[in-house]
């Protein structure tokens, strides 16, 4: 099985690459024998960047990054995963969108959309956002202390 990032460009600011990459090496430790992988598209108009993003995931379960889907916890977001992986068994798609967003052909062909919050990010810190929260829901799947959840407070720790 994979778990697909597919995007509307490369990542060109050497920050987002670095915490791409370092996010994917440490998903990959804690997801085998699940691989990852990245896969990226020419930016255009939102029709066109939809379209090729469909294309380049074809197959996969697809998941929308778009402002207006699901604000899901940490563990919610785990918990999605999880099922998604165990259950449904195929490829998931992870597609975050251009300037312009998703088009509405790729927000009808989502399985589901996710929001990572209320705020416009700019495409490459997105990247970084969503990787971060794939690697904190494998360590919520397998017991990793790298997420603590709440303390007593009611303060989120860990991030």
């Amino acid at each position: 099985m994979k778990l697909i990032v597919a995007a509307v460009g490369r990542p060109a600011l050497e920050y987002a690459r670095l915490a791409i990459a370092e996010y994917a090496e440490r998903t990959v430790f804690l997801a085998r024998p699940i691989r990852l992988e990245f896969r990226s598209v020419a930016p255009g108009n939102s029709l066109s960047e939809g379209r090729d993003l469909l294309a380049a995931v074809s197959g996969a379960l697809v998941v929308a990054l778009d402002p207006r889907g699901e604000n899901l916890s940490s563990e919610a977001f785990s918990k999605r995963l999880e099922r998604h992986i165990v259950r449904e068994g195929k490829d998931l798609a992870f597609l975050i969108g251009g300037a312009e967003g998703h088009s509405a052909e790729v927000r009808s062909c989502a399985a589901w959309s996710l929001s990572l919050g209320p705020l416009t990010l700019q495409h490459e810190l997105a990247q970084v956002v969503l990787l971060e929260q794939i690697y904190r829901a494998f360590t919520i799947i397998k017991g990793h202390p790298y997420h603590r959840g709440e303390g007593k407070s009611g303060r989120r720790s860990g991030g």
